[in-house]
């Protein structure tokens, strides 16, 4: 006679409801677990992928950009004298391009008539150095351009007669060739003039003016630290480029 198994339709329904809630439990643990990673990477990382609602993106930095000197040309480690401008003077090269402190403005140069003398009167701390401006030639700083360029630089020196490389502004006004100019520059941005020189590029080729234009000296605020220089400009090559110094007197 055949034997079987008899179960109790209670108990076999008692059975399928613990298994179907034992599923759902794992399914909720799961859940759980999923929720809490989830939580923990918003948590850790609120630009998260799983953040429905990440935060703004922070504005980025502005990186202002740092002036670096970046001479026009390369020179050799001594300078070259010009024979238009020294015709009887003999130019012994220097150990170093290092600037000797003195109230002329280049040791290579020689003063021409444009030259303004001794120095005015001023309540200003920066005078114009003695000897400046002066017209000379670029030929020593841009020989490849010839008589292509005109321009204007030089060197802030302080009381010790020491180069003043950072912290003043040279502004350049006026009018040149029937067009009105306005420029500015830093002591340091030119160092082929010396440690604080400076530099403005005019036009592409020299032509004359009459005291029409002026530079000065001004702190980081604006305000002037000496008086408004004026000078002449020329249409000659050899006098292509004006170098006015400056000089602290307190």
């Amino acid at each position: 006679m055949d034997t079987f198994d008899y179960q109790d339709p209670e108990q076999a329904k008692r059975r399928t409801s613990n298994l179907i809630w034992n599923v759902l439990t794992m399914l909720v643990l799961l859940a759980t677990i999923a929720l809490a990673g989830m939580i923990l990477s918003i948590f850790l990382n609120p630009y998260s992928a799983f953040n429905p609602f990440p935060p703004p993106t922070p504005p980025v930095l502005l990186q202002l950009p740092t002036l670096t000197p970046t001479p026009l040309v390369i020179f050799e480690p001594t300078w070259t004298p010009v024979p238009s401008l020294t015709p009887t003077a003999t130019f012994t090269p220097r150990p170093t391009e290092t600037l000797i402190p003195t109230e002329t403005p280049f040791p290579l140069f020689t003063p021409t008539t444009s030259s303004t003398g001794s120095a005015p009167a001023s309540s200003m701390p920066f005078i114009v150095a003695q000897g400046s401006p002066v017209a000379i030639s670029s030929a020593a700083f841009y020989p490849e351009l010839g008589c292509n360029w005109m321009g204007v630089a030089g060197q802030v020196l302080d009381l010790s007669g020491a180069p003043v490389a950072t912290g003043v502004v040279i502004q350049l006004s006026g009018v040149l060739g029937g067009q009105f100019l306005e420029m500015t520059s830093l002591t340091g941005v030119a160092p082929q003039y010396g440690p604080a020189g400076y530099e403005f590029f005019l036009l592409d080729k020299p032509i004359a003016s009459n005291r029409t234009l002026w530079v000065q000296l001004l702190d980081q605020a604006g305000l002037p630290m000496s008086e408004k220089i004026y000078f002449e400009t020329f249409d000659a090559c050899e006098k292509n480029l004006i170098y006015i110094n400056f000089r602290q007197v307190r």
